[in-house]
Parts: C-alpha cells; structure tokens; sequence
C-alpha cells in the first residue's frame, strides 16, 4: 500500500467524537490487517495502557450518530457490540500491541495524518485571524473583497438529495 493511499485512507477514517479527534476499533483492525476482534482482545489483554484518554467505548446513541451520518452502514457492522474509539495517543499505544512490521508502518502513516491535521486547522485559524486584522486596518471599500474571501475559506456546502418520486408534482 503507497504512503498516499495510506494517508488518504487514514484521514477518511479520523471522526470528532466526544470533542476529539478519534479513530474506530474497526477501521483501525482493518488498516494493520487483523480482525477488529483480534485488535480488542490484545487491547483487553494490556488495558493499562489505554487510559479514557487515549480509549473510549462509543455509546449507543454515537453508534446512531455515525449510521445517520453514513460512516457506517449499520450497527450490525460493529459485530453486536459498541465500537472503540482511539485518540491520537491511543493508535500510538496500539504500536505497542500490535507487534508486526506492519503495525508500525500503518502507525507512522496515522502518525502523519494527525499532524498534517493538526497543521491544517492551526494554518486555517491564522488565515482568518490575519484577514481580521487586515479588514480593520483597510477601510470599508475592501469589504466585498474580505467578504469573498471568507466565503472561500468555508467549507462547502453539500446539496441534500430530493427525496420523493420523479415527476410526482403535489
């Protein structure tokens, strides 16, 4: 697997919950290659090492969260029981479990995901805290201008599907 397909599909794979930046029991058991029932047990096996803050057990109403959001297909996709969530320091830790050549690559490309994150969203908040000081520093002629801008720096805007049957007029 390339580093950049990697990458790509680790960022798929990185959800706020909870107020951080998490990845899934399953995704995770898929990126280095077990099964997610294999990825829980070494996880139960050294418990110590996966403090709340770098592990939680998602609840049922954030299992319902990501159905209705489309990140997963259904419960059912969890094998019957809640899924775990892994902060940053938590994927770290797993490199400790998971003893393969292959956990420590994937680890390095999570690695890089979180960062490259992270920079993204430190360059976006200077991006808007410098244009806020130039908007007060030029007059109000540049207004449409600084408007413009902000417009481009928000993320876009999905259309939402019509739902209802084609050529059906009520």
């Amino acid at each position: 697997m390339s580093d950049i397909v990697l990458l790509e599909t680790v960022e798929q794979h990185i959800f706020v919950i909870r107020g951080q930046k998490v990845m899934l029991s399953p995704h995770l058991a898929e990126l280095y290659g077990v099964e997610t029932r294999v990825l829980n047990q070494a996880v139960k096996r050294n418990i110590d090492r996966f403090p709340t803050d770098f592990m939680f057990q998602l609840n049922n109403s954030e299992t319902e969260g990501l159905v209705s959001q489309n990140v997963i297909p259904h419960k059912k996709y969890f094998g019957g029981s809640f899924p775990y969530a892994f902060t940053e320091q938590g994927v770290a830790m797993l490199s400790s479990v998971l003893n393969s050549k292959r956990a420590v690559q994937v680890n390095i490309a999570i690695m890089r995901a979180f960062v490259k994150l992270r920079e993204m969203l430190t360059t976006h908040k200077d991006l808007a805290r410098k244009l806020d000081e130039m908007e007060r520093k030029y007059d109000a002629q540049f207004r449409v201008v600084f408007d413009a801008i902000r417009q481009l720096m928000s993320p876009p805007q999905t259309p939402r599907k019509k739902i209802g049957f084609k050529g059906e007029d009520k």
